[in-house]
């Protein structure tokens, strides 16, 4: 089947609405993922035995199950539990809980790539722990985590197709639906690969930068 670039152009919109979608749930996911990670990479390094274990099977959990499997329980399991969230929500909440476990072995790695002197410091400084960790250690851990946190943002968004399954009108969604109501497969799956270079490329592009600062 020939491409047709005026069908291209007028279909566009109906994409760019789904490659909207995308961002803002990739983003917001993103940030739970960042944050929640390094919650549960501090759990890890609790002085409290049970702390450690919840934080450790909670990690197992997350990394041996499918994203598919955990947006499923949060969207179709849950209401049965009396507990219903929008689509958009799961989708949020579903990224953003899945990548805390690989950020937060992201974390543990860069925290324990920290030489054992710059503790010895902070205790001949005095300072508590909420000060070690504030002012020197994740200031040290958070310059190895730049490319990291930039390789899992562009696998968040490879991963967003599978948002389809909870209603969420991202770009696939958008580009599917256009398929299916015109019968032309060529251009929204195209335009589709190519919005996604726009966005990996750039972001991609983005930490690269960020990395060469941070070790400036």
């Amino acid at each position: 089947m020939d491409f047709d670039f005026a069908f291209a152009w007028s279909i566009l919109p109906d994409l760019l609405a789904g490659l909207l979608v995308t961002v803002e749930v990739v983003l917001l996911g993103f940030v739970l993922a960042v944050v929640l990670g390094l919650v549960l990479a501090l759990a890890g390094r609790a002085p409290w035995a049970v702390v450690r274990r919840a934080a450790a099977g909670y990690l197992s959990f997350l990394r041996l199950t499918p994203l598919m499997v955990q947006l499923y329980a949060l969207f179709f399991v849950l209401p049965q539990a009396g507990i219903t969230l929008p689509a958009f929500a799961t989708g949020v909440i579903g990224l953003g809980l899945y990548y805390s476990a690989y950020i937060a072995e992201a974390y543990r790695g860069a925290i324990d790539g920290i030489a054992s002197s710059q503790w010895e410091a902070a205790r001949a400084l005095d300072l508590n722990t909420a000060q070690t960790w504030r002012r020197i250690i994740l200031p040290q851990a958070w310059k190895p985590m730049v490319p990291v946190l930039g390789n899992y943002l562009i696998g968040m968004f490879k991963e967003t197709p599978l948002l389809a399954v909870i209603t969420i009108p991202e770009l696939f969604q958008a580009a599917k639906q256009v398929a299916g109501m015109t019968y032309r497969y060529n251009e929204p799956y195209t335009l589709m690969a190519l919005l996604f270079l726009l966005i990996s490329v750039p972001t991609s592009l983005l930490f690269n930068h960020l990395e060469k600062r941070s070790h400036a």
